[in-house]
């Protein structure tokens, strides 16, 4: 028997075995799409997650209140001052007087309603926004430091409850996709295994006849490959489909401003070559892992 590498040879008998165990490849094939969108579920749940929670960051700001013993002049003046304070990413002026129709605005031009008006909000003030979130009692120390500033208004407690979100998310996810890599080569690597213990009796001819393992393990190899592949495709088109449903039940069910899922179509080009990866690697390293118990003849 030859022991010279034959891609086409290789090719053939992995697409053969597939078809000749069609029941194992399929068994493989389902599990294969139920981990990958399990773990894509989740992954695509701490995206969207960290993704809101960046908008949320970006809208939340900072009031920087000028001293009211200042020119409004003498006040736009600090702009530059304020803009060269690390952490600050923009900064925008806001006169007393464009504050005073804001609040009018929103509670009613009502005399008692401007008679209890603090005295802060007759003052000029800029609005800040930060480039991290996670710097915010900083940024605010710093800004007060400020010479011209009177005081600094920030929701710092927002802020850290903001990154402690964020921080369990991530965790959570990574250690529930770990989990799940693990649980889901453990699976295949069985269901694989299964399917070649019916195959058993071939493989001691082969390697009787003076076959390599390497010569036996490659149409394994290809034919994990193949299922990964398979697997790989079908969890992609399943859980856009399933984000999709997912997205229009967020946007129309609960209606809620603060729901902003990624397009699945901006995310597409990575997510098939995450799942085209991990589905190949764990047919790959499935079927190794199954075939070397049977190559000890």
């Amino acid at each position: 028997m030859s022991r010279k590498f034959n891609a086409g040879y290789y090719v053939s008998e992995g697409f053969h075995s597939i078809f000749t165990h069609g029941f194992m490849s399929f068994a493989a094939v389902c599990m294969i799409v139920a981990c990958l969108i399990i773990m894509g579920s989740f992954t695509l749940l701490a995206v969207n997650l960290d993704n809101t929670l960046g908008d949320l960051e970006s809208e939340n700001e900072m009031l920087v209140y000028i001293d009211d013993t200042l020119t409004q002049d003498q006040a736009r003046a600090l702009q530059t001052t304020l803009a060269r304070v690390d952490n600050v990413s923009q900064l925008t002026f806001v006169t007393k007087e464009e504050a005073l129709a804001d609040f009018k605005a929103k509670h009613g031009d009502t005399t008692s309603v401007l008679n209890d008006l603090p005295d802060e909000a007759l003052r000029d003030r800029y609005r800040v926004h930060v480039v991290d979130i996670e710097l915010m009692k900083q940024t605010k120390a710093a800004l007060e430091q400020v010479e011209g500033v009177g005081f600094v208004n920030a929701a710092t407690e927002i802020a850290d409850g903001f990154v402690m979100v964020r921080n369990i998310a991530t965790g959570v996810a990574m250690v529930l996709i770990g989990i799940l890599l693990v649980i889901s080569l453990f699976i295949i690597a069985n269901t694989i295994k299964l399917a070649t213990f019916y195959r058993r009796e071939e493989i001691a001819i082969m390697k009787m006849c003076g076959a390599t393992d390497g010569f036996i393990e490659w149409p394994f190899v290809v034919e994990g490959m193949l299922l990964g592949l398979t697997g790989a495709l079908i969890a992609f088109l399943a859980q856009w489909g399933l984000y999709q449903m997912v997205a229009k039940f967020a946007i129309q069910g609960n209606g809620l401003s603060l729901v902003n899922m990624i397009s699945y179509g901006t995310m597409a080009p990575t997510i098939l070559a995450v799942f085209c990866g991990v589905g190949a690697f764990i047919g790959v390293a499935g079927s190794l892992f199954a075939i070397r118990k049977f190559l000890q003849v």
